[in-house]
């Protein structure tokens, strides 16, 4: 039998997580990996445990179903600080709540106070991104 193992660009794509917040993980032993030559790879026993459900097969997305993903940029001019501040609170909250297909969502943010400009990028299923997109508008009407 042969053991399946992930890259750390593999888990952090996975998980929806940046590439050097899952080395720390596995440099603080959270995340058990081996290292081959001056890189890591975590096995996907260990993948499934660290995460507490099944991990993906290498290849495989969604039993097998497309893989649908939404990259949205949206820029808010006009906006002050108390404002911007909510709307990254509420976005972020929304991103870590389950979902039912399971799939990660992705959300940066950044505020120029100069500008009074904001940046809000999205990574996420179409359904999840649409979702978030009417939180947003619901704050800024308001």
């Amino acid at each position: 039998m042969t053991e399946r193992f992930y890259s750390v660009e593999q888990v952090a794509e996975h998980l929806g997580l940046h590439v050097r917040t899952v080395r720390n993980y596995v440099r603080d032993g959270r995340l058990p990996a081996v290292r081959i030559g001056k890189q890591y790879r975590i096995a996907h026993e260990d993948l499934a445990a660290f995460t507490g459900r099944p991990a993906p097969s290498p290849g495989d997305r969604a039993g097998g179903r497309p893989h649908t993903e939404v990259s949205s940029i949206v820029e808010i001019d006009g906006v002050d600080a108390g404002t911007a501040g909510r709307l990254a609170g509420l976005l972020m909250s929304a991103a870590t709540h389950s979902r039912p297909d399971g799939a990660p969502l992705r959300i940066e943010t950044a505020y120029d106070p100069e500008r009074a400009r904001m940046k809000v990028i999205v990574l996420g299923s179409p359904g999840e991104t649409a979702r978030l997109l009417e939180y947003m508008e619901g704050v800024l009407a308001s």
